[in-house]
């Protein structure tokens, strides 16, 4: 039900939406792309035993993630909207956390208490604070506006806050953190690493402080409190676990994230150690982001003729076809594999443009379904799969690298440089072709059911 009177809704709220995923990013990013490798190189802990740690702590995410959501449906509605005061409420939190993870001067702690004090600032940082913020950050998408096409906008322009800050950080760390020795080795510099993470976690508070500013909630879902004592969270799991569109999705999410971060997170492995150049990881990000700047054009007006499920499965298609050339092609030249490279990131880069608000079109189909409005219920179990996603991305990295026989000192050696770059191109090719027949043949919602379902839930909405 839509509030009172507001301002319409326009590029302020775009921008608005669009730095509060620049924020997220400023630690899920240094997270998914460097987390792994600090407490490899740096604090000495083997690549298996920190990708065990964050997939323990996953399980822990699916009682956070879950509890934050129902407290997102239950809230009342004050007068800066029911999912923004989180946002400036946990701004702080989450950056402290995050930056706590990367102590690189705790480096020569014995191994048990490094493994425990990963385990327990990566919780703080990922289930606890992380959770309460992105939880009512993503929810808010379908209070800004009702319209498809704003929520497509929302979409894009989040992807585009997180492609920024990935830039930021894909190009800035690697030509600031590492040290290259006389031998023409690169490697991680600790303490300029743990500094960089202080900088990225105050330019998220800031970021997160824009997104509270500017954006405005506009639609006001009805909290029936006699409804949710009916709808217990046995309830509300049940309904999930027999919601094909919701299930897939996640299926859909989960597959995309061990794609995109494995691709992302081996980056810092394929360029110094394969290709023997940390500056072509800065290029090929400047690349990526060409890439998907394009793909933020393309995205919205083809997605509006032919569907957001059917581009997101051409998008998919494409991708993995460039990854699939890349593991037979094998340039020797780097600038050829960063080529190859921007074009897989503009098949994934429109999927990313899209995702966000494939969400919402599951939201409004579980109202459909179950006679219940739970924004904050449904986008928790979507981002938890998306944080089992980055668990198992950093695990499935971990034994990879470890079964490759990877370490600080065997790094330069033949075998593992062309396990590196095996890893580094079949495995996201791979993950890219099953999230395209999951979009396909699974998801149900495409695009006349879309439009079916905005159709019926305006008729609702007109006679309550």
């Amino acid at each position: 039900m839509a509030k009172k009177e507001v301002r319409p809704f326009g590029m302020r709220d775009k921008m608005g939406y669009l730095f509060g995923d620049f924020g997220n990013d400023f630690t899920f990013i240094l997270s998914s792309s460097f987390l792994l490798k600090f407490y490899t190189d740096i604090m000495g802990v083997n690549a298996a035993v920190v990708g065990l740690v964050m997939m323990i702590a996953r399980f822990v995410d699916a009682f956070t993630d879950v509890a934050m959501g129902r407290i997102c449906d239950r809230s009342k509605v004050g007068k800066n909207g029911k999912f923004r005061p989180w946002i400036r409420r946990m701004a702080g939190p989450v950056a402290i956390a995050s930056f706590l993870i990367y102590q690189s001067s705790l480096a020569n702690m014995n191994m048990t208490f490094k493994v425990v004090y990963l385990f327990i600032t990566y919780i703080l940082w990922g289930s606890v604070f992380y959770t309460s913020i992105n939880i009512p950050y993503g929810s808010m998408a379908s209070a800004i506006s009702a319209e498809p096409d704003d929520r497509q906008s929302l979409s894009s322009f989040r992807t585009m806050g997180g492609m920024f800050a990935g830039m930021i950080i894909s190009i800035g760390v690697p030509l600031v953190a590492y040290d290259t020795l006389q031998n023409g080795d690169v490697v991680l510099n600790g303490p300029r690493f743990t500094l960089i993470a202080g900088v990225f976690s105050i330019l998220a508070v800031g970021c997160y402080l824009l997104c509270y500013t500017l954006t405005t909630e506009r639609v006001t879902p009805v909290v029936d409190e006699s409804k949710f004592k009916n709808n217990s969270v046995g309830v509300m799991l049940k309904n999930a676990l027999t919601n094909r569109s919701l299930i897939s999705i996640i299926a859909a999410s989960v597959v995309m994230l061990l794609s995109q971060l494995t691709q992302q997170s081996m980056s810092g492995y394929v360029f110094p150690y394969y290709y023997r150049s940390a500056t072509a990881q800065s290029i090929s990000t400047l690349a990526m982001a060409g890439g998907m700047i394009i793909a933020a054009i393309v995205a919205k007006p083809v997605a509006r003729k032919i569907g957001k499920a059917e581009l997101s499965v051409i998008s998919n298609l494409f991708a993995a076809a460039v990854g699939f050339i890349l593991f037979f092609l094998r340039p020797a030249n780097v600038w050829i594999f960063v080529g190859l490279q921007c074009l897989c990131w503009f098949g994934l880069g429109v999927f990313s443009m899209i995702c966000w608000a494939l969400i919402t079109d599951v939201i409004d189909d579980a109202e459909l379904r179950n006679g219940i409005r739970e924004d904050g219920s449904v986008y928790a179990l979507y981002s938890f799969a998306r944080k089992l996603g980055q668990a198992l991305s950093a695990g499935l990295t971990g034994a990879l690298l470890s079964m490759i026989g990877y370490t600080q000192e065997t790094a330069f050696t033949e075998s593992v440089t062309e396990g590196i770059y095996n890893i580094s191109t079949i495995v996201p090719a791979a993950g890219f072709l099953i999230l395209a027949l999951i979009l396909w043949f699974w998801y149900p919602l495409h695009k006349s059911k879309v439009d079916e379902n905005v159709r019926k839930l305006k008729e609702l909405h007109e006679v309550k």
